[in-house]
């Protein structure tokens, strides 16, 4: 919240319903944990909007998260103690760290800082913070905030990768100028996204199993919950982006697709402990932790990777590959001859990777592409499924939300029938399709797991 968007002078009660009263029992339950940098600001708004939707929300303040934002606020927000000193004798008589470590549905990290996600990876426990993150039982969701560098750096992505496979939540940093002046990747979701991340969280969070001493150390090193990951032992290839088709050495056919979808269902297939395959076109993304990446600019490019990466379990083909190509490239720039003829360009028709999967001797256990349409969405992602012998369509409708938003809204159409989804954030739409792959690879050829 920057100076002057609001006013806490304001008499005006802009609590929720029922703020101030005792919380009902079945109230979400959040554990804030806010970590240092000039990110921690907004964790205010966070607090607010969390409220507002009937959340209870402790939170815990970390010592560098002091120096931005004050217990005071966040105990007026929250209307809860906040909680700062790992060795406080009062806090620890009246709810002991073990307690506040898991009286919570959901602990939330915002921000997650570079050290905060090392010391969570590495399992450190030095401070409240840290020691509350190793001690909960609970599912666990980080929104990451550093500088680009250190968010690109190999050992931030390291320890993303190993938080998710250990079954937390890592959410991607938004992409823009930095407070140090740098741009990139690395910034703080906004709030809003926060929320709509924490509401995924909560709805697919399995339900609390109690362990004996013994079942609790059964089954390790591998200590991920396997609800968790129940994609591990799999591998899947996924396509994202566009194809770029050169006319000239400074031009070439293209469309609008970001790959933002196709980066995050790579994320949430890792997440998932598969062993992703992501085949690229240009886009400036970084690569998810955990992800193998093999980036092109063709389409003829593309369908050689893909049938290099066979045999996969899956083949998830968001890529939004180009029609055509030019049927010759020019050599030198095409320019104007001042005769007003615009110059014949003759194209040749790509190759149909999905289509020549179905086909395949290596066909995968489960085919699925991708239809982004502008009308009669189902009736032509139908239409498609048919046409290219795919076993899944996932189809949504680019006229309202074009290529590049944040959201999706999406139907998978089977030969079964359409299963269509509300409106989501793409990482959302990302992890529940993953589950829904996750069941039907189970389904139609089962793993052998210990």
């Amino acid at each position: 919240m920057r100076e002057g968007d609001g006013d806490e002078s304001n008499p005006v009660d802009r609590r929720p319903p029922g703020a101030g009263q005792p919380p009902l029992m079945s109230s979400p339950r959040i554990l804030l944990i806010i970590g240092g940098g000039i990110a921690a600001y907004k964790s205010i708004e966070l607090v607010r909007l969390l409220r507002k939707a009937g959340y209870v929300v402790r939170c815990v303040i970390t010592r560098a998260g002091e120096q931005f934002v004050t217990p005071l606020t966040l105990a007026a927000l929250s209307e809860n103690k906040v909680y700062t000193n790992l060795f406080d004798l009062k806090d620890e008589v009246e709810m002991g760290h073990i307690q506040l470590s898991r009286e919570a549905d959901l602990v939330v990290v915002a921000p997650a800082t570079a050290d905060l996600l090392a010391k969570m990876a590495a399992g450190i426990a030095d401070d409240l913070a840290t020691t509350l993150l190793l001690a909960t039982d609970k599912p666990v969701l980080a929104a990451p905030a550093m500088n680009v560098r250190m968010w690109l750096h190999a050992a931030t992505r390291r320890n993303i990768a190993t938080l998710r496979g250990d079954g937390v939540t890592v959410m991607e940093p938004d992409e823009g100028e930095m407070a140090c002046g740098e741009y990139g990747p690395g910034r703080l979701p906004e709030p809003a996204a926060i929320k709509d991340a924490i509401d995924v969280a909560l709805a697919n969070a399995p339900a609390p199993v109690a362990l004996t001493a013994p079942e609790a150390l059964a089954g390790q090193p591998d200590f991920a919950p396997a609800n968790r990951r129940p994609l591990y032992g799999r591998r899947i290839l996924i396509t994202a982006g566009p194809t770029h088709e050169p006319i000239d050495p400074v031009r070439y056919i293209a469309n609008r697709s970001s790959g933002k979808q196709g980066f995050a269902i790579a994320a949430a297939a890792a997440e998932a402990g598969a062993e992703v395959l992501l085949i690229a076109g240009p886009v400036p993304l970084p690569t998810p932790p955990g992800v193998i990446r093999v980036d092109v600019e063709t389409a003829v490019e593309m369908a050689a990777e893909v049938q290099q990466g066979l045999p996969v379990d899956a083949a998830i083909m968001v890529a939004a590959v180009a029609d055509w190509r030019a049927a010759d490239t020019a050599v030198q720039k095409i320019k104007k001859d001042g005769s007003g003829q615009v110059p014949p360009l003759a194209l040749a028709e790509n190759p149909d990777i999905l289509a020549g999967l179905a086909k395949s001797p290596e066909r995968p256990k489960l085919l699925v592409g991708f239809a982004a349409e502008t009308n009669d969405v189902i009736a032509h992602a139908e239409a498609k499924l048919a046409r290219k012998g795919c076993d899944w369509i996932v189809a949504n409708d680019v006229s309202a939300d074009p290529m590049g938003g944040e959201n999706n809204r999406v139907h998978i159409v089977s030969k079964t029938g359409v299963d269509s989804w509300d409106r989501l954030p793409k990482q959302a739409v990302a992890r529940k399709l993953m589950e829904k792959i996750a069941d039907e690879l189970e389904k139609r050829a089962p793993l052998e797991r210990d």
